[in-house]
């Protein structure tokens, strides 16, 4: 069977000549134009009279960058990070196709520059750092407006959007409308992994104000200066932001980008069943975890079938906890034959602790989304334990299996905490220390690694390096990053045409991860792939995804590929399929015309 390439070579009709061209980031080659194409565009010297070739460019920015690490180099923190997100951005301002080329060619080193941990610092940074608008704007003052605002947007064609309201960006707290550094370094990964073509993806921040004092006070701040919008008005404001870019995209995909917990839920709960939308901190962060849960016990030589035996203390109760929770339980309970028995059953094997200990039902003003996991009285002073115990009290009690943190508290695995599980009575106990920024990791893989024994398995959120434990052993530190499933997720959705972002395309998302690794590695220790092959991963997930749509009867096609068509392909076709319409950064032909 053969496609049609849909994201391939076609030449593209510009109404733009000279140094219009030059200066449109989507349609500059730079030094690249050959010379039928100057002669064409009107570009005939307005440019250096060699014409180089894309691998000559790359060459001569990478001289730049270069340049620079050598000056400065000290730590991930070190403003060298931001440095360089500086010479990449200047990149991105004048030519996307070499931008692109850039970060792909190189993207296990410059995924944390675009994204975190190095994304946090450009975020805090923002007001000072901004220089070329990107992206779009909604706000409070914008209400009543938005359905004609949104036609300001140049393309006639968007297929993702990712949006924030700034108001949780990853462990750093309101950052107001500085927060769309996060949604602009989202979309680079999304083109980037999944080849989403970047003339088609929109980073979009909706500032309903802030309540960080310093900002407001900040002169330089480019937000609203005022508290953040609350209840029915901010729903409103929400609201109108999805109608109008459904209204004039029906078919976009909205990824919602660090919202605050109290909001991730409910805005989750009221739009998905309606709306191509997912939350990728509650169903991403969870899909990712849920991998490397899945993982952890092909680790320790069981199959995944195994997995509702796992016991697991979970640190954190915001968005991601409950998301991880959530899709954990649900994963277990389907391998136990999903009937309610099975739900509770599964339910009965999570430990969750936030700021005020462990959760049971005793706890008053207990979070709604928390209340499931909340352990029975009974249960607990069987094991000796109590409501609000500490976690070091419930690790030495429960024994488990993993110890899963999500709680945006640098340092809360401490020695004490870690030495509670070095006398866990699992075979190979997990670590994972999920929370972003690499400050905000609850403990390093040197202290899990030191403390706890070499035969464990660890797992963080933002990227470290691998440990020497000596003798030729290597303790690996897995990256569980966000990146592995969401631009699989958002391409499937794409590709499958499907109205929603259902829990078996989770799911199936987060368990094509999982079985991704060898069983080589996975008894290593390695639970996740190496970034540098993420394209290859996102095909994958894509695929899984298309698959699972097209068994729930949600798929509706894509362009040229009907439903029914799509429904007649092999699982090595629908691979084939998701390949042909990933986007590549090269130079398409131009051809000028006058409008």
């Amino acid at each position: 069977m053969s496609f049609t390439t849909t994201e391939g070579h076609r030449p593209i009709i510009v109404h733009k000549r000279s140094l219009d061209i030059l200066h449109d980031p989507w349609f500059n080659k730079g030094t690249s134009f050959s010379f039928t194409e100057r002669d064409r565009l009107d570009l005939r010297g307005l440019l250096p009279p060699n014409v180089m070739s894309t691998e000559h460019q790359i060459e001569r920015f990478m001289v730049d960058l270069k340049r620079l690490e050598e000056q400065v180099r000290d730590g991930p923190f070190d403003p060298n990070a931001l440095a360089k997100w500086r010479i990449l951005n200047r990149l991105h301002d004048r030519n996307e196709t070499l931008y692109y080329k850039v970060l792909i060619a190189n993207i296990e080193e410059y995924a944390p520059i675009v994204y975190t941990p190095t994304v946090g610092l450009v975020c805090q940074n923002y007001s000072g750092l901004f220089r070329r608008p990107r992206g779009m704007y909604f706000s409070a003052e914008d209400r009543g407006e938005m359905m004609s605002m949104v036609y300001n947007w140049p393309a006639d064609q968007v297929d993702m959007i990712v949006v924030t309201d700034g108001s949780r960006i990853l462990g750093l707290g309101d950052l107001g409308v500085q927060g769309i550094g996060i949604a602009i370094g989202k979309l680079d990964l999304y083109v980037a992994a999944a080849g989403i073509n970047p003339q088609r993806v929109l980073p979009v921040m909706i500032d309903v104000g802030t309540n960080n004092e310093k900002l407001l006070k900040d002169p330089l701040y480019l937000g609203l200066e005022r508290h953040r919008l609350d209840g029915d008005e901010y729903v409103a404001v929400v609201d109108e932001f999805m109608e109008a870019v459904f209204t004039r995209w029906p078919n976009v995909i909205v990824q919602f980008e660090d919202f605050q917990s109290k909001w991730a839920f409910k805005l989750l709960q009221r739009y998905r069943s309606t709306y191509r939308m997912f939350n990728d901190d509650v169903q991403g962060t969870a899909g990712v975890a849920l991998a490397g849960l899945l993982g952890a016990v092909r680790a320790q030589g069981r199959s995944m079938i195994d997995f509702p035996k796992q016991k697991i203390v979970v640190a954190g109760a915001g968005s991601a906890g409950i998301g991880v929770l959530n899709a954990a339980r649900k994963t277990m309970a389907r391998m136990l034959g999903n009937n309610e028995d099975a739900f509770q059953s599964a339910g009965r094997q999570f430990w969750v602790v936030d700021a005020k200990g462990l959760i049971t039902e005793e706890r008053e003003d207990i979070d709604p989304d928390a209340r499931p996991f909340a352990r029975k009285v009974k249960e607990i002073h069987r094991q000796g334990l109590r409501e609000g115990a500490s976690l070091v009290e419930v690790v030495n009690q429960v024994n488990p299996d993993v110890l899963l943190g999500l709680s945006a508290v640098g340092g809360l695995f401490s020695k004490e905490v870690l030495e509670a599980l070095r006398s866990s009575t699992s075979t190979r106990p997990a670590i994972f220390a999920m929370s972003n920024p690499t400050t905000n990791a609850e403990c390093t893989p040197e202290e899990a690694f030191s403390i706890v024994g070499d035969n464990i398995v660890f797992a963080s959120g933002s990227p470290f390096k691998d440990v020497n434990l000596g003798n030729g052993n290597i303790g690996h530190c897995n990256q569980g990053n966000n990146m592995y499933l969401f631009p699989g997720i958002g391409l499937g959705t794409l590709l499958s045409g499907s109205r929603i972002v259902s829990d078996g395309m989770l799911q199936a998302a987060a368990e094509c991860l999982a079985a991704y690794m060898s069983d080589e590695d996975v008894l290593k220790g390695i639970i996740y792939p190496s970034i540098s092959s993420i394209r290859d991963i996102t095909k994958e997930v894509a695929a899984a995804v298309i698959k699972e749509a097209i068994e729930e009867d949600l798929a509706e096609g894509y362009r040229e590929m009907d439903a029914r068509e799509l429904r007649k392909l092999s699982q090595e076709e629908i691979k084939e399929y998701v390949l042909n319409n990933m986007w590549s950064p090269e130079y398409p032909t131009l051809v000028y015309r006058n409008e």
